[in-house]
């Protein structure tokens, strides 16, 4: 069976080294405290030129939640507009209605407007009302894949939805596991959903490289980086499946 990984890349640094090991796809964003934020021009065009792997740019204004104003709608739309225009293969977004359902008439304009980028609906999915109403939702608005944890905080804990949800639309749409992956457990997340698509952050810090620090300040001296020894591990035992 063909496995595909994603990798959440918030630097360059990440992004040339992403393919190496084992990643299939990027997911860029900023602001991975909040859940993932829409990255800078800068960053977008550095990561297009060093990544050798399809990157996907996250389309989110803020951090909080998924309902948002017609002023950062717009802002997200000239968001997706600068995305095609610098060469990305995708875009990673998602739309809520105050009640909890699907905004169907602005994800459609987005994936519209992202055409012909390929589109994921994030994990705005997790908070929407009903599940299967939204996927179908998800669908008509053109989207090809959903990045969903379940509607739990990890994939172990929501496996019994995605499974079902794989069960009932996998012919339609990629449903695509994330959150708290690791290589103890994806074996037992691709084998119970049976997902073929995956989505790691592999998140770990490394020691600042600054000779100085403010003792008054209370800082770690720690930098966010990438375990890049969990991501071949996951795709080696994807790979074994």
């Amino acid at each position: 069976m063909q496995f595909e990984l994603e990798l959440i890349a918030t630097t360059v640094d990440i992004c040339k080294i992403a393919k190496q090991s084992g990643a299939t796809r990027i997911e860029l964003c900023t602001g991975l405290c909040e859940g993932g934020t829409t990255p800078s021009e800068g960053l977008i065009r550095g990561a297009l030129r060093n990544a050798d792997i399809p990157v996907y740019v996250m389309i989110r204004p803020r951090g909080g939640d998924f309902f948002y104003s017609d002023m950062e709608f717009e802002t997200m739309l000239e968001d997706v507009v600068r995305c095609k225009q610098l060469g990305a293969d995708g875009i990673v977004t998602g739309i809520l209605n105050k009640d909890g359902s699907i905004d169907k008439k602005r994800n459609l304009k987005i994936v519209e407007r992202a055409f012909p980028l390929g589109a994921t609906f994030h994990r705005a999915f997790d908070r929407a009302l009903n599940p299967e109403q939204s996927v179908k939702d998800i669908l008509d608005c053109g989207f090809e894949r959903i990045l969903s944890s379940g509607q739990m905080p990890t994939v172990v804990e929501g496996q019994k939805l995605i499974k079902d949800l794989v069960q009932k639309f996998g012919n339609e749409i990629i449903i695509m596991p994330g959150s708290g992956i690791n290589e103890k457990n994806i074996e037992e997340i691709a084998i119970t959903t049976g997902a073929t698509q995956f989505h790691l952050s592999a998140k770990k810090s490394i020691p600042s490289q600054m000779d100085y620090y403010n003792p008054s300040m209370r800082e770690t001296g720690e930098n966010p980086t990438i375990d890049f020894e969990m991501i071949s591990l996951v795709a080696k035992k994807l790979a074994a499946l």
